[in-house]
């Protein structure tokens, strides 16, 4: 299906199915459910600005059970369908494209159930409710992402790690015990999946199928408190960096900043733009601790904030938040997400690969990881890059490209059973 009538056709077909209240073809809607934060990057920015691709219709489920109708709608006229969560990711994963229809999962924002190691929601729950139910029964959350306002269903499909990482690795190690999958193969069916057989629908954008509800694991919740310290030098902060695998129990986030992207952070506490600013979301009982590494490798220990809901303020200056912060101050800047021993080691040999390069620092679960900070000159400078970060030990995942990178093979081989007509988020997938 290709020409404006025949989609029109289609908007009113899905109109008479689930109502007025569900399906939207106003411009205004259209325009702003079609974008997401791709203008994170520049280079995206120039390929997919706001604007250049559009759905033709918006449809925003109130109901699990409208998302396998929907499906089997589109099967049966040949209509590409996109999924949107919150709309916080970076690459362009909600792009429609191919237009047709923009599926919205916000309306479907339950917290289906709190049990004892888990919780089970609908795909648009705000990340901030699930945690805060999940709390309120006495547990943590493994992991959420650093925009704690993205969907629990956005995540799983399309992010990969975030404050809770140092312990419990990425999104796809073992924190999702089931999935619940809408196919688009005309059936109008759905199907529940686990344990490694889920891999094929996390940080899959959608191309193996839309998740109508999921389980993911929770932990005894922790006394969490925010800890700020600076240092005069990258080294001294590394120190302690360095050392925080070693403490009886792993903090649940350790960021670090360089100048100048320290200036632009939303801080509650007064941080020094001229030295590093190293933040840890540390367990209370090993706050004296960190204390004493951070004195004795010559920093200051800023402050020490108590208070659960301090720790989201924290986590709100993690991962690629500080580039948004840099960029908002209209400094022209890109990013690579990179990790590796050499930003521990080797941080001249990394900063050297581009100009006036800076280094925001965190902790995997297999050491350190963060993002490499530069001048923005083009994309073929962004590119050239890529291979001297490599030699250096430096692994990288470039935020300026929409294809889906993780799982490719176990993605590429469960496609023909569950979207043979490939109308799933077409052009995420190189096969």
């Amino acid at each position: 299906m290709t020409t404006t009538s025949e989609l029109a056709g289609f908007a009113s077909v899905l109109t008479a199915e689930f109502g007025p209240s569900v399906v939207s073809t106003d411009p205004r809607t259209i325009r702003r459910v079609s974008a997401d934060w791709a203008r994170l990057s520049p280079i995206l920015m120039e390929k997919i600005p706001p604007g250049r691709f559009l759905a033709d219709v918006a449809v925003r489920p109130t109901s699990p059970e409208q998302i396998p109708a929907l499906l089997a709608l589109a099967y049966e006229y040949d209509v590409p369908v996109t999924p949107r969560g919150a709309g916080t990711g970076n690459y362009g994963q909600a792009t429609p494209f191919s237009g047709g229809v923009l599926l919205d999962l916000r309306g479907l924002d339950k917290v289906v159930d709190v049990g004892d190691g888990y919780v089970r929601t609908q795909p648009g729950a705000r990340l901030t409710v699930v945690d805060r139910e999940v709390r309120a029964a006495g547990a943590d959350l493994w992991m959420f992402p650093s925009t704690k306002g993205s969907s629990l269903g956005g995540f799983i499909g399309g992010g990969s790690a975030g404050t809770g990482t140092i312990e419990h690795g990425t999104t796809a190690d073992g924190w999702v015990e089931e999935l619940v999958i809408a196919p688009c193969d005309g059936r109008g069916s759905v199907f529940a999946v686990s344990g490694s057989d889920a891999l094929a629908y996390i940080h899959a954008y959608g191309v193996t199928g839309i998740i109508t509800e999921l389980t993911v694991r929770t932990a005894e919740a922790r006394e969490w408190v925010s800890f700020y310290a600076s240092f005069d030098s990258y080294d001294a902060a590394v120190e302690v960096h360095r050392a925080l695998p070693e403490l009886p129990v792993l903090p649940r986030l350790a960021s670090a900043d360089e100048p100048p992207l320290v200036a632009n952070l939303p801080a509650p506490v007064d941080l020094d733009p001229s030295r590093i600013s190293l933040r840890i979301i540390l367990e209370a009982s090993t706050v004296a601790s960190v204390s004493r590494l951070v004195t004795a490798a010559g920093g200051t220990v800023v402050a020490v904030l108590e208070g659960y809901g301090q720790t989201d303020r924290l986590s709100t200056m993690s991962y690629n938040h500080p580039i948004f912060f840099l960029q908002q101050s209209g400094y022209p800047c890109f990013h690579l997400e990179v990790g590796g021993m050499p930003l521990w080691d080797d941080p001249d040999a990394v900063r050297s690969v581009y100009p006036n390069s800076r280094i925001h620092l965190e902790l995997g679960v297999n050491g350190p990881i963060g993002m490499l900070v530069a001048d923005y000159e083009s994309e073929e400078r962004v590119l050239a890059g890529f291979a001297e970060l490599e030699s250096l030990g430096i692994g990288i995942h470039s935020p300026h490209q929409w294809n889906v990178d993780r799982h490719v093979a176990q993605i590429l081989e469960t496609v023909p059973r569950t979207d043979p007509k490939g109308l799933l988020n077409p052009g995420k997938l190189n096969a």
